[in-house]
């Protein structure tokens, strides 16, 4: 392989992997499962960054059962597999259970270390025939057990979406990152007992854009629960001759009080929005401006487009509808301008930090 190619890959997924770590360690200042992320990923770049001047070993070929592709491979499955129990279960990750977890591998390399130390020479194995021949070495039989090793971390990623989906709270995206992340870490297990060169590059590549996958995931958590922009009353409405004065003094300005007089008419026109078909069009219409002036005087008071800006209304609107009683089925919910039980159910959820409508529903019946 190019080892120029080799080394600017590397180089991106050391730089990737380093930005993950210092994201996440920012966000774990104020929430603790980004603390494991924050570690794992920066245990990573360190070890990217140590191998990146070596990249052009990566070309070589260590024969079969390599002893240090092996011990790598036990302790990028060991990580991997704690890496989703950091986001969703961050106080599964405590020291001592950690230790405990990882204490086969502790004692597997301490006494191959001790081995070496002691005169054990290492098996050299270009072929499997040449390994079998010396099956009863001891150094063959850490490499096995190595394998084992690592083979049994693969199968806790496999089976951890099963145990982790018990729980309503995890995200059901893990079932599929955890069934992807199993796969590759098997496809460089065949890489350590048998090396080739674009396995090992091909992993790298999917190592780097699993955890970018994860460590975005985390973060949408926190967009998710990001408060809604306020909604101030608006008594008097902006005439378009002061809005039209205004643009040629301050833009931003003039953005406001475009935003003031669609809040004025949202405010008093509350029949006209509750009724779903209402959409983008009948606001511009309504309003006086186009899709353009409607759209960027929404986003200059933080609101994503047209649509968040309605649902925002009728989020409030069924939420006050809910508290008075006057929505007690989740059909009910058109009363507030929703097309939809599942369009509403989705709305609810992202603009109350994760609440789920039925639940809400089902406690404001009962209070």
């Amino acid at each position: 392989m190019n080892t120029t190619l080799i080394l600017l890959t590397l180089v991106g997924c050391t730089t990737a992997h380093f930005i993950m770590s210092f994201v996440a360690a920012l966000f774990a200042r104020h929430k603790v499962q980004y603390q494991a992320p924050a570690g794992i990923t920066f245990v990573f770049a360190v070890g990217m960054a140590i191998f990146t001047p070596f990249s052009d070993t990566l070309n070589g070929n260590p024969g079969v059962c390599d002893p240090a592709m092996l011990m790598t491979i036990t302790a990028i499955c060991f990580l991997q597999s704690l890496y989703p129990l950091g986001v969703v279960m961050p106080a599964y990750l405590q020291w001592g259970r950690m230790f405990k977890y990882a204490t086969p591998a502790i004692v597997l390399y301490s006494m191959y270390i001790l081995a070496l130390m002691l005169g054990m020479e290492p098996v050299e194995a270009p072929t499997f025939a040449d390994l079998f021949s010396q099956f009863f070495r001891g150094d063959v039989a850490f490499r096995i057990l190595s394998l084992l090793l690592s083979l049994y971390y693969v199968a806790n990623i496999l089976v951890l979406p099963h145990r982790l989906l018990r729980n309503p709270e995890v995200p059901r995206f893990l079932k599929g990152y955890c069934m992807v992340l199993g796969c590759s870490l098997l496809l460089y297990m065949t890489c350590a007992i048998w090396y080739s060169p674009l396995k090992a590059y091909i992993y790298i590549i999917i190592l780097t854009l699993l955890n970018l996958y994860i460590c975005f995931r985390a973060l949408e958590s926190i967009a998710k629960r990001m408060h809604v922009p306020v909604i101030a009353e608006v008594k008097e409405e902006p005439t378009p001759e002061l809005i039209a004065r205004t643009e040629q003094e301050d833009f931003n300005e003039a953005n406001r009080q475009r935003f003031q007089r669609v809040q004025y008419w949202m405010q008093n026109h509350r029949d006209a929005w509750t009724d779903s078909t209402f959409n983008r069009d009948l606001l511009c219409t309504e309003t006086g401006l186009n899709r353009h002036l409607l759209l960027q005087c929404l986003r200059s008071q933080g609101y994503n487009d047209t649509h968040e800006y309605l649902n925002t209304y009728r989020y409030l609107e069924l939420r006050k509808l809910i508290d008075r009683g006057e929505v007690r089925t989740i059909s009910e919910v058109t009363l507030a301008g929703f097309g939809t039980a599942k369009t509403a159910k989705a709305v609810f959820e992202s603009m109350s930090g994760g609440e789920l409508l039925t639940e809400y529903i089902s406690r404001r019946k009962t209070s």
